[in-house]
């Protein structure tokens, strides 16, 4: 059977309807707000940036036509001899690429390791001394902030060239950047088996041992195979100071021209990150899973 709807007072919806009418206003307000902000923030830094739209649009044709200068002609009726002669130098590029990924690799695995060991004294929840964790922190910042193409031209300086530049550089950085996500991560599991195991005497090692690492190993070994794709990545680069790996190699092709060795290397570069990104993101699900079912 029909039912009537029942009405608010005339006072009362009047009320409501106003209070309504000034939040959405207070909030268009602030979206408005911050939108000027932001457009502000937008053209000044284009002008400190000196973004020149004009002088892009005019200068186009010059990035299209170096795509185009490092296109290898490829024809149906001679496709194996063609790519032959794009890829004469297959076997040395593919083993200066195995180095990158291993300088990667090594990379990754060391900084690992010293973001493991300084994340727990950087986390608010588990150092209740703030000199340690001020300590910490600033060396994670430190690592972080100084790019690897720095380090790399530091430690060319010192070491002379080679790989052993590149992983020592891709460590440094990795242990700030993998340091600051493993204490985010510390910071945010459940303090009741700390709490516990702290209670019944444990030390800062048992403890961190027994009651932390359980809870953040998944998440840290997914983080850790992110850095490693983009450590793949920072590997190429670095090679263009010496520091090892097929980056020497693709800036000498840069440098002289070599249109088809420019773009036989980029290839290789691009399906071997695709590579790795597809595999990583698989083993990265996996532990997901994994975490959601412990």
């Amino acid at each position: 059977m029909p039912t009537a709807v029942p009405t608010l007072p005339k006072g009362q919806a009047h009320a409501l309807l106003a209070g309504y009418r000034q939040a959405t206003g207070a909030k268009r307000i602030q979206l408005a707000l911050g939108a000027g902000v932001a457009a502000i923030l937008l053209a000044a830094s284009g002008w400190m940036a000196e973004v020149r739209p004009g002088t892009f649009i005019d200068n186009l044709g010059n990035f299209t036509s170096y795509l185009s200068a490092i296109t290898p002609t490829l024809r149906v009726e001679t496709l194996g001899p063609d790519i032959a002669s794009w890829y004469w130098g297959w076997r040395k590029w593919l083993g200066l690429l195995a180095e990158t990924v291993l300088i990667a690799y090594l990379g990754t695995f060391a900084g690992a390791i010293g973001a493991f060991l300084l994340c727990f004294l950087a986390s608010a929840n588990l150092v209740r001394s703030k000199a340690v964790r001020f300590a910490a922190r600033r060396t994670l910042e430190f690592c972080r902030t100084v790019p690897e193409i720095v380090f790399a031209l530091i430690f060319v300086i010192a070491f002379g060239l080679g790989p052993i530049v590149g992983v020592l550089a891709l460590a440094i950085h990795t242990v700030g950047a993998l340091g600051k996500l493993f204490s985010e991560i510390v910071e945010n599991i459940d303090m009741k088996p700390v709490e516990g195991l702290t209670a019944s005497g444990a030390s800062f090692p048992e403890t961190v041992r027994f009651a932390v690492v359980p809870q953040v190993l998944a998440s840290f070994a997914s983080y850790a195979l992110l850095r490693f794709e983009i450590n793949v990545r920072s590997a190429g680069v670095m090679g263009f100071v010496g520091a090892g790996g097929i980056g020497m190699e693709f800036l000498v092709a840069i440098r002289n021209f070599y249109y088809s060795d420019v773009s036989a290397i980029l290839l290789l570069l691009v399906v071997t990150v695709a590579t790795i990104d597809l595999g990583t993101e698989w083993l990265r699900g996996k532990l997901g899973a994994l975490e959601s079912q412990g």
